[in-house]
């Protein structure tokens, strides 16, 4: 992702403007991160895609349920030996 400081945003805003509806451009402040300019085809993307995530206190029972009877393939567990 560019990024770029405010005051050079301010200067060279339609040049920013443009390159915002290929890709998202970082705006920065004394050096930190402030802000991220896209393009509203992406924002919606993102705000779409935020919806549609669920959070895992709101699962239904029988979602609870088929997770805590699921069990991994036992080529997998040496996956296991790294959490331990």
């Amino acid at each position: 992702m560019p990024t770029v400081s405010a005051l050079e945003f301010q200067r060279k805003f339609g040049r920013f403007q443009h390159e915002a509806q290929r890709k998202p451009v970082e705006i920065t402040r004394h050096g930190r991160r402030e802000f991220v300019l896209m393009s509203a085809e992406h924002y919606d993307w993102l705000r779409a895609s935020a919806q549609r995530s669920h959070r895992t206190d709101a699962a239904a029972d029988v979602v609870i349920d088929a997770v805590e009877r699921a069990a991994m393939d036992g080529e997998h567990k040496p996956l296991d030996d790294l959490l331990t």
